[in-house]
């Protein structure tokens, strides 16, 4: 499988085109056809991809990793909507088919979701700070929802995270397993380090330094931290995805 991941939305821009905010979206083309890998929060996705020149018309699919936006700082609680702005049935109607997804499955030829992944390591934990609302009680927000997209080219498997809540290193395994392979040509996107105690982030980097990963291309809630500590530990196998970068296979 020949692969182009082109990520349209990011927290940082690398170029004089397109625009930044917090969220990770990534154009991926493939010899089956073109398909999008999440919608950063849907106000840069479409004014970034004319600037690059990737054309969302001719997307198959779009594959959703998660969706969290309620927030504690501090004594300060803030929430805010975070699903789609249309209703799924107006969607519908408009010609969208939605496939609700919690198990490891492969969407295209080569292509797979984890689907929800189990939380095995025991220093990767959840986000303290993420809520939501359920029978009229707020409760601590874990979300089971987070999944990762791989892709099985002939180089190795291309790994790519949204936000990696379930924690890179378990994301990591949990393909390994699934997959039975264990040669990652690189792995791209969210890895939610920048969420991380300094302790946690190290017991990150030990693990990852352990495994056969051989670009690194963090993004999005990675966090300056996070990714100044990966371009320390991994030298050039480390690059920060921007938007308008990528990775070619």
């Amino acid at each position: 499988m020949k692969v182009r991941i082109t990520i349209l939305s990011e927290n940082l821009i690398g170029r004089a085109m397109g625009a930044g905010e917090h969220g990770f979206s990534a154009f991926i083309e493939t010899e089956s056809g073109n398909y999008l890998f999440d919608t950063g929060g849907g106000r840069t996705v479409v004014e970034n991809s004319l600037a690059l020149n990737k054309d969302l018309r001719t997307v198959k699919r779009i594959f959703l990793s998660h969706g969290h936006g309620d927030r504690k700082e501090g004594d300060r609680e803030s929430r805010r909507f975070a699903g789609m702005i249309y209703k799924r049935s107006y969607l519908e109607f408009l010609g969208a088919r939605f496939t609700l997804n919690a198990d490891f499955r492969e969407v295209e030829k080569g292509m797979f979701l984890t689907g929800e992944v189990p939380r095995k390591t025991a220093f990767e934990k959840n986000d303290p700070k993420l809520f939501r609302e359920v029978d009229g009680k707020i409760v601590p927000d874990t979300l089971p929802d987070d999944q990762s997209l791989i892709l099985d080219t002939e180089k190795g498997l291309v790994l790519v995270f949204g936000c990696a809540h379930s924690g890179m290193i378990n994301i990591i395994n949990h393909v390994t397993q699934r997959m039975k392979k264990d040669h990652f040509l690189a792995i791209l996107g969210g890895t939610h380090l920048g969420f991380l105690t300094p302790e946690q982030l190290e017991e990150s980097i030990r693990c990852l330094k352990q495994m056969k990963v051989d670009r690194i291309g963090v993004s999005h809630c990675t966090g300056f931290r996070g990714a100044c500590r990966l371009q320390q530990e991994f030298g050039d196998r480390f690059f920060y995805g921007w938007v308008g970068s990528g990775l070619e296979v």
